[in-house]
């Protein structure tokens, strides 16, 4: 995922992290972050659960989300 998407700007909890959290409908313990460039907007997410991607999705400007399906290699 990294090489398609390259590094993310944040990132929120890991893993390995034994707490999760749900968003989108989707359950996952880390979750990285990719804001606009030059902006603090957020522009995509990509949700994981401990080693497994769960989905990545493009936040709308008024927050809301959709998944995005991602280019094969």
């Amino acid at each position: 995922m990294w090489k398609r998407l390259g590094a993310p700007t944040d990132q929120i909890g890991s893993v390995n992290e034994p707490r999760t959290h749900e968003e989108y409908g989707v359950r996952w313990n880390e979750k990285w972050i990719y804001r606009a460039e030059n902006s603090q907007e957020i522009e995509r997410v990509v949700l994981w659960y401990r080693y497994d991607f769960q989905g990545a999705f493009r936040v709308k400007p008024d927050g809301s989300a959709e998944p995005e399906a991602l280019p094969r290699r």
